[in-house]
């Protein structure tokens, strides 16, 4: 919320400001979760199309489940590419993938995936190695492995596709088209800075970074300068008040005296 304003020139905050004030509305929840240390020798990637994430989850439409594949961007959280399919054998994955890479030919990542048939088949590994990729599979019975994409599942789930409960497969797939486009190039991402993953992929996220440094700055200074001159009107204030207040002894001494 801090960064939306910002960007938005609605109002600029601190985020400890904007914590505060939702806390004395009530509207903050406490998290009680306990920190793992498995999985904390990962080494995290350090420019886009390093690591690409794979995984599979399962929607359901109107009591058929259907298979959404989903190929992110480890760096940026950037969704590659997308499909809603029937089933999801190792061909499909095949051709998501292949699709994928047709929109960033120079990519060459590492895919990370869990241990599901499909990317542990024969001609998937063959796949990987003709086109120059490699691939790592995460942990057995650990999904955290994979936790970006796991994540990212989550929220794609609770924000799109239970709220608007598509009657069709056509459907579903433009409601998840329209959130994927809404997720890469206007949700603020906390993990990556509170920026869209598009501004991350591209390198913007410096400039952005830069320029909210200089409207916090700027509003600093504002506030600031109108703490001074409120101060400097209160204390004007109160000289004139304390020369009214002798001025007006002084007439009473004066006519005291004379009388």
């Amino acid at each position: 919320m801090t960064f939306m304003m910002l960007d938005r020139n609605i109002v600029a905050v601190s985020p400890s400001s904007v914590s505060r004030v939702l806390s004395a509305a009530g509207l903050l929840q406490r998290w009680n979760r306990k920190t793992s240390k498995k999985g904390t020798g990962f080494v995290q990637p350090l420019k886009p199309h390093e690591h690409w994430h794979i995984d599979v989850s399962y929607v359901n439409l109107c009591g058929t489940f259907y298979y959404l594949c989903t190929l992110l961007d480890g760096y940026s959280r950037y969704i590659v590419h997308w499909e809603l399919r029937k089933t999801m054998t190792e061909k499909d994955i095949e051709i998501i993938m292949q699709r994928a890479r047709e929109k960033f030919p120079d990519a060459k990542p590492r895919i990370i995936s869990d241990n599901g048939p499909q990317f542990i088949a024969k001609d998937f590994k063959a796949y990987i190695r003709l086109t120059g990729m490699s691939h790592v599979r995460t942990s057995p019975y650990y999904p955290q492995s994979n936790g970006k994409l796991e994540r990212y599942h989550k929220t794609i789930k609770t924000e799109c596709i239970r709220p608007k409960v598509a009657l069709s497969l056509e459907e579903a797939r433009t409601q998840i088209a329209e959130y994927i486009r809404y997720y890469n190039e206007e949700r603020l991402h906390s993990a990556i800075g509170y920026i869209a993953p598009k501004d991350k992929l591209e390198g913007r996220d410096r400039q952005i970074f830069k320029e909210r440094d200089q409207k916090l700055e700027a509003a600093r200074a504002e506030r600031k300068q109108k703490r001074l001159d409120m101060r400097q009107r209160l204390d004007c204030h109160q000289i004139l008040t304390t020369a009214a207040n002798i001025n007006s002894l002084t007439q009473q001494d004066n006519f005291s005296i004379s009388n």
